[in-house]
Parts: structure tokens; C-alpha cells; sequence
């Protein structure tokens, strides 16, 4: 995928969230039982990067334990939900292409379903490098992006778009799809960019952003298929 063309994508999946923002928060008031579960790698005291929180939800499961947390998020509007819901939280928008926390500063690096809105290798790599800087030695990414290749609908859309890009009649790189999202009316709003990773795939890139897979996995079927990886930082 030609940059520019990559810069346009990360453009538009900051505006299409922004837009999308209060019906989105709607949908994600609940803590999926797989998120609920990777939430327990955080312990109690540790600082932790929420990176992708839109409407801050994750905050709701670390009370207990007095995590120190910190959400950022591109979308504007969503981070301003999330200072509504959670107003003791600290929460920031911007890029997490470029943070602004200095190196070895979290304990643990989450990023739940934000990888897939990425686009070109370029931009996901420096998007996991960002997270292995700010992360501390011995410090963990835990990571979960749709499985798209195991979701009826998502399958149709590659070999769409993967027919485009043969005929060259589509700009984006090879397993990029457009999803839309509707509103409650079935109007679509938006179309989302996604890459459908394979499990391979984000294992290279985990790699190349020089982080140790610790563990690596696929896990549930339909809408709710997704891969995950726990990684962590070399001590040294």
C-alpha cells in the first residue's frame, strides 16, 4: 500500500470513529467474557496502557484492583464519553502511531480490537513499536484483533476485495476490506477499514516490533472468532 494512500485509511478511521462515536459507545457498555479474561494478566498497583479504549470500558473491571490507568484513544469524541462515564480515569486522545509517555513507562500495554484498523505493515509495526517503547522491561502486550477469516460475512468481503485489487480497481493492500456500520435503522454510517490477520502474520510482526510471544491463540466461532497474543519486553 502506498503511504499517502495508508495516511488517508488512518485519516479516515479517525473521522469515521468520531462520527460513529455516541452509537458505537451504545454497543460496547458490556466487557466481552474473553476481554473480562485478559483483564486478569493486570495486577494490582501496575500501571497499564489502555491503548484503543473508546469509550473507556475496561476501566470498570480494574476498580477493585487500583490500577493505575491511562486510555488513549484517536477518536475525540469517544474519549470525551469516556471522561463523562469515568471522570477519576485519565484519558487522552491521540495517535498511538506516536505517544506521548516516555520509554518503560507501563507495566502492561493493552490493545484490544485496535490493530485491525491499522493499515499497511509500515504503520501496524510502528504501531506495535510504540507499544514495546513505552512498555518496561519485562513488561507485557496483551492483544486481541477479530478473526475475520472465521466470520461468514468478512470472508465474502476479502475475496471481494482481493478480486478489485487483481483487476486493479482498488488501492488497498491484499486482506484489507471495508465493513460497514449501520445504525439502528440499518443505514450504513461509515465504512470501517479492517486488515484480516492471520495468526502467522501478527506473529511476525510481534516479532519484528521486538517483543517475545509468550502465547498465541484463536478462540471462539462467528462474530465472536478472534486471535490473541500476550507478549512481553526483553529484560534487557
Amino acid at each position: 500500500m502506498k503511504k499517502n494512500y495508508a495516511q488517508y485509511l488512518l485519516e479516515k478511521t479517525h473521522q469515521d470513529y468520531n462520527l460513529i462515536a455516541e452509537n458505537y459507545a451504545r454497543t460496547r457498555t458490556f466487557v466481552p467474557k474473553d476481554v473480562r479474561a485478559l483483564a486478569e494478566y493486570a495486577l494490582p498497583g501496575e500501571r497499564i496502557l489502555d491503548s484503543g479504549c473508546a469509550n473507556g470500558r475496561l476501566v470498570n473491571i480494574w476498580e477493585e484492583k487500583e490500577i493505575d490507568y491511562f486510555g488513549v484513544d484517536i477518536s475525540e469524541r469517544l474519549i470525551k464519553i469516556a471522561q463523562l462515564a469515568h471522570p477519576e480515569a485519565r484519558f487522552q486522545s491521540t495517535n498511538a502511531l506516536n505517544l506521548p509517555f516516555s520509554a518503560n513507562f507501563f507495566d502492561k500495554v493493552y490493545s484490544i480490537s485496535i490493530l485491525h484498523n491499522i493499515p499497511s505493515k509500515s504503520f501496524q509495526l510502528q504501531y506495535l513499536k510504540e507499544a514495546e517503547r513505552v512498555l518496561k522491561p519485562g513488561g507485557f502486550l496483551i492483544l486481541r484483533v477479530w478473526d475475520l477469516w472465521k466470520r461468514k460475512a468478512a470472508v465474502k468481503l476479502i475475496f471481494k476485495y482481493v478480486f478489485l485489487k487483481f483487476v486493479g480497481k482498488s488501492q488497498l493492500d491484499f486482506f484489507d476490506v471495508f465493513i460497514p456500520w449501520k445504525d439502528s435503522r440499518g443505514e450504513v454510517l461509515v465504512q470501517r477499514y479492517f486488515h484480516c490477520f492471520r495468526k502467522r502474520e501478527i506473529e511476525s510482526l510481534i516479532k519484528k516490533a521486538g517483543l517475545e510471544i509468550k502465547k498465541s491463540w484463536s478462540a471462539g466461532r462467528g462474530s465472536q472468532a478472534n486471535l490473541y497474543i500476550i507478549a512481553q519486553k526483553p529484560l534487557s
